[in-house]
């Protein structure tokens, strides 16, 4: 081992300290006292853990720990996007938290050790330690959708979520044992150099087929999905938040990382299937979410569809694929993060208010976040100059050019449909309210760490929907860095393949 390889894992070794820290003071103090303090300590690690993302860029793209992680414009990309999903979920906890929360320094502590994961996960290049990574990624959200135990939804959330999770888990673990019986190795560069020479064709397709189930199951893939309403409905706002965006932004660089250096001789087996399950989301989740009146189901249906959405541009051919998926996980994660966080002030910690009528008048009551509202359902509907335009342009464009036509038209299509959706939420935000309601709620309260998360997703929606370049040129420059090595796996590793392949 190198003493330079903890450079290659310095995010991750920050956020680390961080959570550690957290809990040490949280113990430390009293029960009774405030603990809003731990909140901006963990803020202040996750910023720190993302300069340390930028600062990686320095570094040659390499490998490290016995190749088990890697460092690439791919991976950096990853954790800016995984860092600045975290930063401003903590910036939205720390102003909409109850001061009298139970286990606020608990709160804090997982979000930060969940990054943990989600960071380890887009870097890891060894299939044993992706299993661990996600793990850590998945048992930290698994609380966190319980966190408001004094609810019943809340423990009722995170015990489906906790059950579903641990069986689509089972099938990735499957996968990677057949992965290693196959090959024998779990090392992925040696897997992409081995499974090909395979004897076993069946055991490589059905290696292949097991790590997808459990993967689209993170990402809320249909026929995966059932988990994701329920839960989304349970879990406080600023934690379905973060669980819709930053897990499935790792849970999608993970899919890159599988389906591109693992399996690219499969591209016959793997794109008709993943071509299926993107029509599938799109379109069961968008007419899922035309008949719900609870905005937050809305949304946990809308997120399968988009999960379908950037399965479309997986269609596309080699880096043009890889690219504009990155970039639509990067879009989707400001829109949706930015709505959730206009969600959060109107309905409270409780959830108090969270039918689409409830949001009668809105702009009226709270005409900045009337506006913002409107101005993230506009993005989620791919309206020009937001982000949701570009990112759904670039992703079609991407399936257009690798021959999938029809799956950019079905996708054309249901974004049409999902416009009525989001558009009747839109509308309602303006109608003028009745004069009771008008005088029973009162303004939703605006702390300078929720302005700032505000400030933030509106400014990326905006960027990457105006300005793409520096993002288009990031996610490009990351594409061509997920490429298998040509080199030849070591003679050691070849040797050890042939005795394990049955």
């Amino acid at each position: 081992m190198n003493p330079g390889d903890s450079l290659r894992i310095l995010p991750e070794i920050v956020l680390t300290l961080t959570g550690v820290l957290i809990m040490l003071v949280d113990a430390s103090l009293p029960p009774r006292a405030p603990r809003r303090t731990l909140g901006w300590v963990a803020a202040l690690g996750v910023t720190l853990s993302l300069w340390a993302s930028l600062w990686q860029l320095s570094l040659p793209v390499g490998t490290a720990f016995y190749s088990t992680v890697e460092t690439s414009p791919f991976t950096v990309f990853f954790h800016v996007l995984i860092c600045g999903i975290v930063l401003v979920v903590l910036l939205l906890s720390l102003d909409t938290l109850p001061e009298d929360s139970h286990h606020q320094g608990e709160y804090y502590a997982l979000i930060v050790f969940g990054a943990v994961g989600m960071c380890l996960l887009t870097s890891a290049i060894e299939l044993l330690v992706i299993f661990i990574a996600l793990e850590i990624s998945s048992i930290s959200t698994y609380i966190l959708a319980g966190y408001r135990k004094g609810s019943g939804r809340g423990p009722e959330a995170a015990l489906k979520y906790f059950l579903l999770g641990s069986f689509a888990t089972g099938f990735l673990l499957y996968g990677i044992a057949m992965a290693f019986g196959a090959s024998g190795t779990t090392q992925i560069y040696e897997l992409a150099q081995l499974l090909p020479a395979s004897p076993n064709h069946l055991l490589v397709t059905a290696a292949m087929a097991l790590m997808l189930v459990g993967i689209l199951f993170k990402v809320s893939a249909a026929p995966f999905h059932v988990w994701t309403p329920d839960v989304y409905e349970g879990a406080p706002s600023p934690v379905v938040a973060l669980m819709s965006t930053a897990p499935k932004a790792a849970a999608f660089a993970l899919l890159l990382r599988i389906i591109y250096e693992v399996f690219p001789t499969l591209r016959q087996e793997w794109a008709p299937l993943l071509w299926c399950v993107a029509v599938l989301s799109m379109t069961v989740g968008n007419l899922a979410a035309l008949r719900q009146q609870n905005v937050k189901r809305m949304l946990g249906y809308s997120s399968i569809a988009h999960a379908g959405y950037l399965l479309a541009a997986l269609a596309g051919l080699g880096a043009s694929g890889i690219a504009a998926a990155s970039f639509y996980t990067a879009a989707y994660a400001a829109m949706n993060v930015g709505i959730f966080a206009v969600i959060t002030l109107v309905s409270g910690y409780d959830d108090e208010r969270t039918l689409i009528a409830d949001y009668r008048g809105l702009i009226y009551r709270a005409p900045v976040l009337g506006i913002l509202l409107i101005f993230f359902l506009t993005s989620l509907v791919g309206i020009p100059f937001t982000a949701g335009f570009f990112g759904k342009f670039y992703a079609f464009a991407a399936a257009m050019g690798g021959n999938a036509n029809w799956l950019a038209l079905i996708g054309l299509l249901n974004s049409g449909l999902a416009a009525a959706y989001y558009l009747r939420l839109a509308f309602v935000s303006v109608q003028a309210p009745p004069e009771e309601t008008r005088q029973r709620l009162a303004l939703p309260r605006v702390g300078v760490a929720v302005a700032a998360a505000l400030l933030f997703t509106v400014g990326a929606t905006f960027l990457l929907g105006v300005v793409p370049t520096r993002a288009l040129q990031a996610v490009e420059t990351g594409a061509h860095t997920l490429q298998v090595p040509s080199a030849e796996p070591a003679p050691a590793a070849v040797s050890a393949a042939t005795q394990q392949v049955p």
